[in-house]
């Protein structure tokens, strides 16, 4: 019983910690971008794709990466 009143209160802590340093960060972002209204547009979105596409591959390299090793060690990789 003590263990979960504990987990409650710790994980809406930290959800609130979060929430509102991610309400920040966004507003800080957004007043920043409201002052430099210069950068052109195709330029942003390309910068936007270019983030996506890393993050793509290094998920995919994480992915791979994460198989040869289990597959190295002789891990199981089965679902039950």
């Amino acid at each position: 019983m003590m263990d979960s009143i504990v987990l409650i209160v710790f994980v809406t802590f930290k959800v609130l910690v979060f929430g509102t340093g991610m309400f920040y960060a966004i507003k800080w972002h957004y007043d920043r971008g409201q002052k430099e209204k210069k950068m052109d547009k195709r330029a942003v979105l390309r910068a936007g794709g270019q983030v996506a596409a890393v993050f793509m591959l290094a998920l995919l390299g994480m992915g791979l990466f994460t198989f040869f090793i289990t597959r190295m060690t002789g891990l199981s990789l089965t679902l039950p």
